[in-house]
């Protein structure tokens, strides 16, 4: 049944160069279905001297309201992120985000509750959904977030403070870049 209703929509694709390397953005009239960061590259490094940037590498010539929405978003994350707090989020239409799942339900408390540059572990997260037993269930709702930047799973650390996996593992160097991203 997911498969049908995602097929009854008319992707587009939208590609950024951001300092994480090349990200892509899927979505239709709806709203954002999946953000894919590509590692293709290593991440840039911060200089005080030249601001990050975020471009638009390939767009289709009609695109919607809300990708564009989140092609704004990701440009001012990077460029801007102090400002993300007031930007509109775009509409997202991914059936993990919909309904009262624990999936759904834990992303849409981290999109909420976990503002920018703070942190949150996943036992507390686990809590703030209403089962702090579920720690190890929070770490699979991570991995399952289809639009990682806008709901912020790069946010979610151990308990013990360290950063913990990113991206199955082969992104914890882009986990890192973002948190630090964020502290500045």
């Amino acid at each position: 049944m997911k498969k049908q209703k995602e097929s009854q929509c008319t992707q587009k694709t939208i590609s950024l160069l951001s300092p994480l390397g090349t990200i892509q953005v899927s979505g239709c009239e709806n709203g954002v279905h999946t953000i894919q960061i590509l590692m293709d590259v290593a991440p840039a490094e911060r200089s005080s001297e030249a601001p990050l940037s975020c471009v638009v590498n390939y767009s289709p010539a009609e695109t919607s309201p809300e990708l564009r929405r989140c092609v704004e978003w990701l440009q001012a994350y990077f460029s801007e992120p102090q400002t993300t707090g007031s930007l509109p989020l775009p509409a997202f239409h991914h059936p993990a985000l919909q309904g009262d799942a624990f999936t759904s339900r834990v992303l849409q408390i981290l999109l909420r509750d976990v503002k920018f540059g703070e942190t949150v572990s996943y036992k507390r997260l686990a809590e703030m959904a209403g089962n702090p037993r579920a720690a190890r269930a929070v770490g699979g709702a991570m991995r399952k977030n289809p639009v990682p930047l806008l709901i912020p799973c790069h946010r979610v650390i151990s308990s013990s403070g360290q950063s913990g996996p990113y991206m199955s593992g082969k992104g914890d160097h882009l986990k890192q870049w973002l948190l630090t991203h964020e502290r500045q």
